[in-house]
């Protein structure tokens, strides 16, 4: 049939004509912070985490998985539905967060055809004044990489402790892109296992030509800090005169000191606005 106006044809539309979808977003919360040392007088070791949430129904019931909800299709956005969820969720508000990526596998959800945008967000742990929800918890995380393209994340919150295996094949040779799919997994429900390891190599790569790692630091903090953030998103050791001809244009030195733990005082930075 011919419409004659676009009122005429909004007035005859039919939304039923279309098979319909949900939409969600999922949230990988990462943070780089010093974990707690017995002797003082050690340097504090930085450890990367990421936030779970244990899953109180079906499907996936008992498992762990991202922060994630359901869009509100008439009341939000996508942006404005990962904050909600972020809120809700983890009680967390007034962070960093950028969208990742839509995961849209056709059998990601048993339920429905669900697509999901997912979002990253940055934050020092250690430095929230939030409390986060009774069933979500902040897993330290390793990488481990081999060179058969098999790829294990450790996930430890020091009552559990998981590993997960991912395969990682090159997809596209002049992007640099890569698909990641999941070969053995008994603890995260949905494709979450993709979504982070995502996430990570997304975070590894904005390291090089963005500043997004200053959204896990404090306001103040030492060179050292700094490069040790560096480190643990890397996954491997920088040469110290390599790394602050880096970072040299990115912060600036401050009249502040670092003390009482038990070495010299430490010079104090901050980011360069």
């Amino acid at each position: 049939m011919q419409y004659k106006t676009e009122e005429e044809f909004l007035k005859n539309y039919d939304p039923n004509k279309f098979e319909r979808l949900s939409m969600t977003t999922d949230i990988i919360l990462i943070s780089v912070s010093s974990s707690k040392q017995d002797n003082y007088r050690k340097t504090s070791k930085k450890k990367m985490s990421i936030l779970l949430a244990k899953r109180d129904d079906y499907p996936y019931k008992g498992m762990w998985c991202l922060p994630g909800g359901f869009l509100k299709p008439k009341e939000e956005t996508l942006e404005e539905c990962a904050k909600r969820v972020l809120k809700t969720e983890t009680g967390l508000s007034n962070i960093y967060l950028e969208q990742l990526y839509t995961f849209d596998d056709i059998n990601r959800d048993p339920r429905m055809r669900v697509i999901s945008s997912s979002y990253i967000a940055l934050v020092d742990k250690n430095r929230l004044d939030q409390k986060i929800s009774n069933n979500a918890s902040w897993f330290d995380i390793t990488l481990y990489e081999e060179k058969d393209n098999s790829v294990f994340i450790t996930l430890d919150n020091g009552d559990v402790s998981f590993s997960i295996e991912l395969e990682k094949k090159l997809k596209e040779k002049t992007t640099d892109r890569y698909k990641f799919s999941t070969k053995k997994n008994d603890y995260l429900a949905f494709d979450h296992p993709i979504v982070i390891l995502t996430g990570l190599e997304r975070l590894r790569n904005k390291l090089n030509y963005t500043d997004i790692v200053f959204n896990m630091m404090p306001e103040y903090f030492t060179l050292g800090d700094l490069q040790q953030v560096y480190e643990v998103i890397l996954n491997k050791k920088l040469l110290a005169p390599a790394f602050r001809r880096i970072i040299a244009d990115k912060v600036e030195k401050t009249e502040k000191v670092k003390t009482g733990e038990g070495h010299r005082p430490s010079v104090l930075y901050r980011y360069r606005r």
